[in-house]
């Protein structure tokens, strides 16, 4: 399931959960918050426009989940949000072509040597989901065009 990446909301932040926390507790914190807004479980006496505001909560909570809760989805969610990081905070060095990296067949990994001395390394198997790529000795970045 790929979704689209606009002006992308932080999931992680819609379930009050970070990065780092396991799928059981992804589910918990999930769990916890369907059950607070879920339309369902609303008292009576709640203003019409806090009724709609805690079903658009409740419809981003989901959706948060749908996201995070599936190990495929939840991969690619952190590899853009890497990559959107990566491109506020670090210099962008450079766009380069893989084909113009060196080839190392035994390692299946394309290298370039960075203007500091240290390399900017990918595998083979990264290439489809990583287009920025960190050197691993400075904080220069470059792109891989495809």
């Amino acid at each position: 399931m790929a979704f689209e990446r606009i002006n992308q909301k932080d999931w992680y932040k819609v379930l009050g959960a970070k990065p780092s926390d396991s799928l059981a507790e992804l589910k918990r914190k999930y769990q916890k918050l369907a059950l607070l807004y879920h339309p369902d479980k609303q008292e009576a006496d709640v203003p019409a426009g806090e009724v709609e505001e805690r079903v658009q909560r409740f419809i981003e909570i989901d959706q948060a989940w749908k996201i995070l809760g599936n190990e495929e989805t939840k991969k690619e969610y952190d590899l853009q949000q890497r990559e959107d990081n990566l491109t506020k905070e670090w210099p962008l060095h450079d766009q380069i072509y893989l084909e113009d990296m060196s080839w190392n067949e035994d390692e299946q990994l394309y290298t370039l040597s960075c203007r500091c001395g240290g390399n900017y390394s990918i595998f083979k198997s990264e290439t489809k989901d990583v287009s920025l790529v960190c050197c691993d000795t400075c904080s220069l970045v470059i792109e891989i065009l495809q």
